[in-house]
């Protein structure tokens, strides 16, 4: 019976290291390893050409990269790209890539495929739960992404709740942000969550990654209507977790917030926001809602956004409108989901 081979992408400098010594391979040669994946993202072993051809053939015996391409892109009129990556469980997730202006790009990637918090308004949460990825999943969004040498920024912000798979997350933004790994600034980073109980403090404590957290509601019955997690950890226990934490330097703190039409947009919402997030260093998306089916939700108008906006900012809440991308390929907030995909693909091999 044939040994399954274990993965290299989503290793760390020193598993790479404790790997190839129990090949017979000295430890320094580890660290050639994670110059070819993570600087020079190579797709084959054979092309670590500083390794002796012995050493090649004995990596791959045990050994793979990882990585896999896409295998359905859909590209918007705006620019944005929409990506289906096959994960190592052979599901699928999807990940967004967002040019900018200023030779910026965000990659939008996804830490689960589905996910549990069921939040009324995401298309991701219908689709339930069907697994977390590991680490390796995690990169190979970025890893196998045809625009990888322009992407700028990273946000945790695609399918599932990052909180929800912390320890492969923070593999994930550790081999980001390492000196051996992509050595990206950890601003370069944002790390999304509803709020989930004991699993942000310790992402707090040992990332410095951005964060960016879900409220949609300042009121807590009503985020609990939105939100199942709000139960498990309220906002109001969010925002005093969050107040142990400086974010009045490189680090930065942002809450996002979905306007609903005639549902959470009110100025007594707006004060309630202020008055929650008051001496807290931190800044307010305003994000639009995109329908989607069955739910009784519709999003507010431009004006009412604008209002809202500006009541926050005038207030000492500096509040943006989040631009709207990837819309008509269902690549925006909220609208993500391979349940359908993978029920079109398993058809079709039937």
């Amino acid at each position: 019976m044939n040994e399954e081979k274990k993965v290299l992408l989503g290793m760390t400098l020193d598993e790479l290291k404790d790997a190839v010594k129990t090949l017979g391979m000295p430890a320094f040669t580890g660290g050639q390893i994670a110059k070819w994946l993570y600087e020079k993202h190579v797709k084959s072993i054979d092309e670590m050409t500083n390794l002796s051809k012995a050493n090649r053939e004995k990596l791959a015996e045990h050994f793979e990269i990882g990585c896999a391409g896409a295998i359905d892109e859909q590209r918007s009129k705006d620019g944005t790209v929409k990506y289906l990556f096959p994960t190592r469980s052979g599901k699928f997730v999807e990940s967004v890539f967002i040019p900018e202006e200023n030779n910026h790009a965000t990659l939008c990637v996804s830490s689960q495929v589905g996910c549990k918090m069921n939040c009324l308004f995401c298309q991701t949460g219908k689709q339930g739960f069907e697994g977390s990825l590991p680490a390796s999943d995690i990169l190979n969004q970025i890893y196998s992404l045809p625009e990888v040498d322009q992407l700028t920024n990273i946000v945790y912000m695609g399918q599932g709740e990052p909180m929800d798979n912390l320890d492969n997350v923070l593999r994930s933004t550790e081999i980001l942000t390492a000196k051996y790994g992509w050595a990206w600034s950890p601003k370069r980073i944002t790390v999304s969550s509803v709020g989930v109980k004991n699993k942000l403090k310790r992402f707090l404590d040992e990332s410095q990654c951005q964060v960016a957290i879900s409220m949609h509601s300042p009121l807590p019955e009503q985020r609990a209507q939105l939100m199942p997690a709000q139960k498990g950890m309220s906002i109001e226990k969010v925002v005093e977790l969050l107040r142990n934490y400086d974010f009045s330097h490189q680090r930065r703190l942002t809450f996002e917030y979905i306007v609903f039409g005639g549902v959470n947009d009110s100025i007594d919402h707006a004060k309630a926001i202020i008055r929650l997030t008051r001496g807290l260093e931190c800044h307010v998306n305003l994000i639009r809602f995109h329908q989607i089916p069955n739910v009784p939700l519709h999003g507010a108008d431009e004006k009412t956004m604008e209002t809202f906006r500006d009541y926050l900012t005038s207030h000492g809440v500096f509040t943006t409108i989040r631009a709207s991308r990837g819309q008509d390929i269902f690549a925006a907030c909220g609208l993500l989901s391979t349940s359908k995909k993978i029920g079109e693909i398993r058809a079709n091999q039937e």
